[in-house]
């Protein structure tokens, strides 16, 4: 659960048929005269029971082990308490499991970090963080992400030197550990554990040149950052960021010497840090596929050093890599890219079936994921993504997002409906001041109402006040003439406190897949009747490369997809089509002009209906 109810009711047949599955001729609406059968009730999926996120059993001695290093005794009094501490080394040389981007590895060989379509010298780099970098190049940097990119695009001998250059400069410049995290970028739990991890996964890049003093300089600041970590791994900015500090321990105390006690300290840190970050359905609490990338990295990466030292990892870390992979598939499209959900941009399938071979999970995408909040539907070629669920709670939230009952919607690999996405990677080619623009409601694909976000945007990634209460319902519809359908209906309370108006969606997916029926509803709060009218705008942001024309008579448009296939969208109504332009986040975190069409007008406060229908021609 993300802190509040997801409310899950039955509807009656008559409602079931309120947006008929039947399509009339021209791509119109059709009446509601047009029958269906009553609807079937989908259950919600079987929840997957988290195993028993305890610390993995042990013996008494391991346990008091444990219990002293988490009290400060030093693993080599632990290990070894009547020899001298071991020097520094390490004990194994770890396969990395996750290629990098060749093409950000051939840009660093030329001397430019390349991040989200930007690029920068290396030679500029303020190491030190006096001087902020763009948040995404900060990362980049201070986590050495970049060590598998190197890795991924030449032999090692050809990039160790370029490797070594950067971690010389990157030492000198941060010669001594603050007390306390958050002491520059370099220093933040998630930049520090996912650091001490890469460097242990990397090492043969760093520590396999000739020079003595840099090999003594590295192993020295793996030990230090590994003690750092120890000290500081409680006091992380969010979960996230707890786990990255939980797994640099554990991979630490499997790849140094006497690392024993650490290793149980870490395993049971981590077990417990997981426990807290992943829901029942196994999607992380912050709802975002990029920290549900970031999660299942992490673990990929960490298991690759238990098998280094041809060692086990707890089952409790399987249970919780099954879990993560199939809501992360829930969010895949036909092309196996991901939809643009909570500050994400539009991931490349490419690296996503990376990351899911890497993990070893064998699976289907959930469909739907009550407690994370989506819900798919897939009708033969087309793939629909729904927002049924409260924005996170801002504790848990980096680039948190105003989307509730937003939706994308795919055929055949072609996006169609998307949201604009790319909040988290403002700071690349998408500047930073667009950050909060993206994470508005006006930025997905759903209802606004008077212009306002139906969750409060924040400064820093946060969120506030809004929508605290989503409704769902689902199920399977059966028409006469033309088969079934899968039908979505939610509802969300962002607007009641302000306009006194909850906004519901229906979404009726055809079994063919080559018809997506909407409507969106503003029905009076219960107790908050008002007067007068208000503004609102239904916005449908389409996708790359999709030129669109609007009707004669203004309620209609036509989509001429890249494939050659040509698509209608219909109104019923008073309102009005216009078309705007728009930004979306490709796959690789760069601005794509795009356009959308806006349907606006006003309503009154004692509500309104408004249908719409997006059909396949010929």
């Amino acid at each position: 659960m993300v802190g509040t109810v997801l409310q899950h009711r039955s509807e009656s047949a008559a409602d079931a048929a309120a947006i008929p599955l039947a399509s009339g001729d021209e791509g119109g609406l059709v009446s509601d005269a047009a029958e269906t059968a009553p609807g079937e009730l989908v259950e919600p999926g079987r929840a997957l029971a988290l195993a028993d996120f305890a610390p993995p059993s042990v013996g008494a001695g391991e346990r008091l082990i444990r219990l002293a290093y988490r009290f400060g005794i030093s693993g080599s009094a632990l290990s070894a308490p009547f020899r001298k501490p071991a020097k520094p080394r390490l004990l194994a040389t770890v396969a990395n499991p996750l290629p990098g981007n060749r093409t950000s590895g051939t840009a660093l060989r030329a001397g430019h970090f390349l991040v989200h379509g930007v690029k920068s010298p290396i030679a500029q780099i303020d190491f030190a963080g006096a001087a902020r970098l763009a948040p995404p190049l900060e990362k980049v940097v201070h986590s050495f992400s970049w060590l598998a990119d190197l890795e991924a695009c030449a032999p090692r001998e050809a990039v160790a030197p370029v490797a070594e250059r950067v971690l010389a400069a990157w030492l000198g410049a941060n010669p001594k550990y603050p007390a306390r995290p958050g002491k520059g970028p370099a220093w933040t739990l998630a930049n520090a554990g996912a650091r001490e991890l890469n460097w242990l996964v990397h090492a043969p890049l760093i520590l396999s040149g000739s020079n003595k003093a840099l090999r003594a300089k590295v192993l020295a600041a793996l030990g230090d950052t590994a003690r750092w970590l120890d000290k500081n791994v409680g006091r992380s900015e969010d979960l996230l960021a707890e786990v990255a500090g939980w797994s640099g321990i554990a991979a630490a105390g499997l790849l140094l010497p006497e690392g024993k006690p650490r290793r149980l300290f870490g395993e049971a840190g981590l077990i417990r840090a997981l426990g807290e970050l992943v829901g029942d359905d196994g999607g992380v609490l912050s709802r975002s596929p990029l920290a549900q990338i970031e999660a299942i990295g992490l673990m990929v990466r960490l298991r690759a050093c238990y098998q280094a030292v041809r060692r086990d990892p707890p089952q409790a870390l399987e249970t919780i890599m099954g879990l993560l992979v199939p809501p992360l598939l829930a969010l895949t499209h036909g092309d196996g890219s991901l939809g643009s959900w909570q500050g994400a941009w539009a991931v490349d399938g490419g690296e996503v079936a990376a990351l899911v071979e890497a993990s070893g999970v064998r699976t289907r995408p959930l469909r739907d994921v009550r407690q994370w909040g989506y819900q798919r539907a897939v009708a033969q070629k087309g793939i629909l993504q729904f927002d049924a669920a409260p924005p996170p709670l801002a504790k848990h939230t980096r680039s948190g997002c105003a989307s509730t009952l937003a939706f994308e919607f795919s055929h055949a690999g072609q996006r169609i409906v998307v949201n604009c996405g790319g909040a988290a990677c403002a700071g690349g080619l998408i500047p930073v001041r667009l950050e909060q623009g993206l994470r508005a409601t006006a930025a997905h694909s759903t209802l606004v109402i008077d212009d306002a976000n139906s969750t409060a945007i924040m400064m820093g990634g946060k969120i506030g006040s809004g929508v605290s209460e989503v409704d769902l319902d689902r199920r399977t519809v059966q028409g006469e003439k033309q088969g079934g359908a899968t039908r979505l209906e939610a509802s969300h309370n962002g607007y009641v406190g302000r306009y006194g108006l909850t906004h519901r969606r229906i979404l009726i997916l055809r079994d063919d897949g080559t018809e997506l029926r909407g409507e969106d509803l503003l029905v009076p709060a219960k107790g908050k009747a008002r007067n007068g009218k208000v503004g609102y705008a239904i916005r449908f942001h389409i996708g790359p490369g999709i030129d669109l024309g609007l009707s004669e008579d203004g309620q209609g448009a036509g989509l001429a997809l890249p494939d050659g296939s040509y698509w209608q969208f219909r109104i019923g109504g008073d309102g009005q089509i216009s078309i705007e332009e728009s930004i979306w986040a490709d796959g690789q975190g760069r601005p794509q002009p795009i356009q959308q069409l806006v349907v606006q007008g006003l309503v009154s406060r004692g509500g309104g209906s408004f249908a719409w229908l997006l059909k396949k021609m010929g």
